[in-house]
């Protein structure tokens, strides 16, 4: 329990900032990054394990998966990876207005990867990650209501043809769920 809050800690501030991270080698980046203006209005914090997480060829192991939502209907699944030579290191799949199919079911076109690591400049005291343009898709099953997610599958490959995965497996705890403020919903759901 000690360790977990510390890691967990580090995925909130992360998000909460405007704050993502990638590969701890640097990625060269053509496209001029976009000005983050929304704030993180849900935070979800989901308990399990990677069997696959492959960052521009790389595999790696995951410490967490984080879904944050923006108040402006940008969405992140954000990765903490397990690279023991950057503790900074985290990737996110990040796409707008994911749709829902049924009550158990998510899918979030990808059009970036924010990548980030220790060597990225700060702002604030904290890494300012590159914005890479990309093409793919999340999927997740399972719930944020319930409180039961099962599994998130990520596919992506960026405008410099590096590819990017993930499956993240539950281990069946609940999530943890967090409103840090009021917005308008962005998911296009056809059952409301």
């Amino acid at each position: 329990m000690r360790l977990r809050r510390p890691v967990l800690a580090a995925i909130l501030v992360c998000l909460v900032s405007p704050c993502f991270a990638g590969t701890s080698s640097a990625i060269p980046v053509n496209n001029p990054p976009a000005q983050q203006s929304s704030f993180v209005d849900l935070l979800a914090l989901m308990s399990g394990h990677c069997k696959t997480l492959k960052v521009a060829g790389r595999t790696f192991a995951c410490k967490t998966v984080a879904y944050a939502h923006g108040d402006g209907g940008r969405v992140n699944f954000a990765v903490a990876v397990d690279d023991p030579s950057d503790e900074n290191h985290v990737v996110s799949f990040s796409g707008e207005n994911g749709k829902r199919a049924d009550d158990n079911s998510y899918e979030l076109l990808i059009d970036r990867m924010l990548l980030n690591s220790k060597d990225r400049p700060k702002v604030d005291g904290l890494p300012v990650p590159t914005e890479q343009s990309s093409t793919g898709v999340c999927r997740q099953t399972g719930n944020f209501a319930a409180k039961k997610v099962n599994d998130v599958t990520c596919s992506a490959t960026d405008s410099e043809g590096r590819k990017y995965e993930l499956l993240f497996v539950s281990d069946g705890k609940p999530v943890s769920v967090r409103r840090i403020r009021q917005s308008v919903p962005s998911i296009q759901d056809p059952f409301k």
